[in-house]
């Protein structure tokens, strides 16, 4: 072996090691900070509590799961068709020539800072939901709350900021699909659509969920956009109209200002929220397995 390479080799483990250290050191941090709020509040009603009143003593994150997780799942439930269409589009519909203009543009979603995404649904998104949707809601729900801060709002600014992530890898994942599966199912006689449908998406399916895995952990882990239009009301939502607080945006929103205890009750929050995102990879990397994936 050459030199040059021993080098090379040794900056690589050199810079696995650091990589790895920073994450444990991080992860041993937020415990340590963490810890004594669980052990003198008491992790049950921590985690089930549902008031979060610092102010008041009362460190109930409960709301704040549910603002989290309802917020996601509604930038899923609209990214994930948006951005495996744009895949298929992309890869298989679209002329070569056209594809690289519309992936460059897409690719150029990722590079935009977050808060420029919350201002954008501060000024376009909140006020749509306000004037459009909610005197449409309120005719079922009167007492329906008329800010157009909510959960729908963040979910339609996570789902546009996650689009980057599943269109680009999807496609990747359709792209490398053998042509040979394309060719056989037309030579069977099934149309575009149907082989899109039945081969190449199904052949592809591992990628594809590596794609909306990566897309939930950046919803889930988002913050300042989040933190601009979800009205940040500490409150177990009934519907997607109503305001919500996250874990991530609470943290941020309040560290500033925060007593010891309060301080020590954010870093609770955050071990919270890292075991939530190490039980849904689990779960995610359960789910590849099952469908045939690799798990990496």
């Amino acid at each position: 072996m050459k030199k040059s390479e021993k080098i090379i080799e040794k900056l690589i483990l050199i810079s696995a090691a650091v990589a790895t250290i920073s994450v444990a050191l991080i992860t041993v941090f937020i415990f340590q900070s963490g810890l004594p709020v669980l052990a003198d509040y008491g992790v049950f009603h921590f985690i089930f509590g549902t008031t979060w009143s610092p102010t008041n003593g009362s460190y109930g994150i409960l709301p704040l799961i549910f603002g989290t997780l309802w917020v996601t799942i509604g930038a899923l439930v609209i990214g994930i068709p948006t951005g495996l269409a744009c895949a298929v589009f992309l890869s298989e519909i679209l002329p070569r020539k056209w594809a690289k203009a519309f992936r460059s543009a897409i690719e150029l979603l990722a590079g935009i800072p977050s808060v420029v995404y919350g201002f954008f649904g501060l000024v376009v998104i909140v006020p749509a939901i306000r004037t459009y949707i909610l005197p449409i809601y309120k005719i079922f729900n009167p007492e329906a709350s008329a800010t157009g801060f909510s959960i729908l709002a963040g979910a339609i600014i996570l789902a546009i900021m996650i689009l980057p992530t599943i269109v680009s890898i999807s496609e990747n994942s359709i792209s490398a699909v053998p042509k040979e599966f394309k060719e056989a199912s037309l030579a069977l006689g099934a149309g575009k659509m149907e082989t899109i449908v039945k081969v190449l998406i199904p052949a592809a399916r591992s990628g594809i969920l590596s794609s909306i895995i990566l897309g939930m952990g950046r919803a889930i882990g988002e913050t300042m956009a989040v933190l601009l239009i979800t009205g940040n009301m500490a409150k177990i939502p009934g519907s997607i109209m109503d305001p919500v607080a996250t874990l991530t945006g609470t943290i941020a929103m309040e560290m500033g200002y925060a007593s010891p205890t309060h301080q020590q009750a954010l870093f609770a929050v955050g071990i919270i929220l890292f075991i939530i995102i190490m039980l849904l990879n689990i779960i995610a990397q359960l789910s590849m397995r099952g469908l045939g994936g690799k798990a990496s």
